[in-house]
């Protein structure tokens, strides 16, 4: 694990959407396209923000979400909504949104739809994780009721995912696909979040999933 401090979170989004760009040019020089996975939630909105503008090939980009709540687009809840409203604007419009929701009425049902459009974007060439204050991230929650499915090596791409705490059944990417990914980023900010990564350095990834994903990983941190 590499850790970069930042001085402030304004410095933190200019720093690491700096990072990112360059890290998809860097792919898109040897590689037809990239494969652009990002977190939901607020945390990456300043790093979005300024992401977007980077002058590259977006429509050679394909995005898709580290996981997502099984609501529609048109719910205030929808991290697919709150993506297109950050990232996906100004040059980074161009880029091509992989769904990671269908019509049906609960993620077990949609998933096998949804699986064929992943098939081609795996290893995710660029991995930027989320990380919660229970060591959660994606939607791989410490008591989740398929954690241990999804963290196993055969697990498949795509699962649903129900626990305490998260709300809506959600379906998130697994263990295997995510720690397979060419380049990992952590974003993280505030004293909370500092206290948790250090604590999952030396956790059980059962107790703190992100703790599987620390190893190969660059974490941005901001007070």
């Amino acid at each position: 694990m590499d850790l970069i401090e930042y001085p402030d979170r304004e410095i933190l989004a200019m720093g690491l959407a700096d990072m990112l760009a360059g890290a998809l040019r860097k792919c898109l020089t040897v590689h037809e396209r990239a494969s652009f996975c990002v977190p939901g939630g607020s945390s990456p909105g300043e790093v979005f923000a300024s992401l977007s503008g980077a002058a590259l090939d977006w429509d050679r980009v394909d995005v898709l979400l580290n996981d997502e709540r099984w609501v529609p687009e048109t719910s205030d809840r929808s991290n697919t909504a709150l993506l297109r409203r950050t990232l996906l604007t100004d040059r980074a419009a161009a880029a091509n949104l992989v769904p990671m929701t269908t019509d049906a009425a609960a993620p077990e049902d949609g998933i096998p739809d949804l699986l064929p459009r992943y098939d081609a974007l795996f290893p995710i060439s660029l991995l930027l994780l989320g990380m919660g204050e229970d060591g959660h991230t994606a939607s791989l929650f410490p008591g989740g009721d398929k954690l241990s499915a999804a963290m196993a090596d055969d697990a498949p791409a795509l699962m649903a995912m129900r626990a305490p705490g998260a709300g809506e059944a959600r379906v998130t990417l697994t263990l295997p696909v995510l720690r397979d990914a060419m380049e990992t980023h952590l974003l993280i900010m505030g004293d909370a979040k500092r206290e948790v990564l250090d604590r999952a350095r030396n956790a059980d990834p059962m107790d703190m999933p992100i703790a599987a994903l620390l190893p190969e990983a660059t974490v941005h941190w901001a007070p």
